[in-house]
């Protein structure tokens, strides 16, 4: 579809926002339209966020979540209990877990899930510094909280296979979380009983595995 804008700075800014995930050009148009009816003072704040956003956003040295700090807020809490980590393919799946309520204790952010399709492989992950940090630290249990889908379980499996030896109990959530599903998708009172009910790893696998 031809679109004849009036002003090509509104054909440049229409082309940027239709540039993020799930927005088409209609929708574009209908935020840049705002954009422009706003006071200047909040359109100025508005460009200001992204920057800073861009410019300022840390990765957590330790769990490599989004923070502002070098540490972020949820590793940095001495109320949580460091000796359970809950292993996650993204920081969407630290916020869906985070608004259950039910855990309390800390996060590993995988970046990602073994993908052979995709190119992505266990070195692609942070899987190496998982490593370091349960060798570095007290650690007692790993909870297995990545998606229910085919690269999932593939994923989950290496890691299994990778800690097995040492002296963690290894736990997946419970299969409240439907087959196929990302925890993000997945409303919060399935994912905190998925949490509290979760089940040794190894319980899960096939006995010829």
């Amino acid at each position: 579809m031809t679109h004849n804008y009036p002003s090509r700075l509104l054909e440049d800014a229409v082309n940027e926002f239709a540039k993020l995930p799930g927005i088409g050009t209609k929708t574009a148009l209908r935020l840049v339209l705002h954009l422009l009816r706003q006071p200047d003072e909040e359109s100025e704040a508005f460009g200001k966020t992204i920057i800073r956003l861009k410019k300022d956003i840390k990765e957590c040295k330790s769990c490599h979540t989004l923070s502002d700090d070098e540490i972020c807020h949820i590793c940095s809490n001495p109320s949580r209990d460091h000796e359970i980590i809950c292993i996650v393919e993204s920081i969407r799946d630290v916020m869906s877990i985070e608004n259950t309520q039910q855990f309390k204790g800390v996060y590993h952010v995988l970046g990602g899930i073994i993908s052979p399709m995709d190119g992505i492989g266990p070195g692609d992950l942070n899987i190496e510094s998982l490593d370091k940090r349960i060798k570095e630290t007290k650690v007692n249990e790993i909870i297995l909280a990545l998606p229910t889908t085919m690269e999932g379980d593939t994923t989950n499996f290496y890691i299994y296979r990778k800690f097995r030896d040492y002296k963690i109990k290894i736990t997946t959530l419970a299969r409240g979380v439907a087959v196929g599903d990302d925890l993000e998708y997945a409303d919060e009172i399935t994912l905190g009983r998925s949490l509290l009910n979760r089940q040794d790893f190894e319980s899960t696998l096939k006995p010829e595995v």
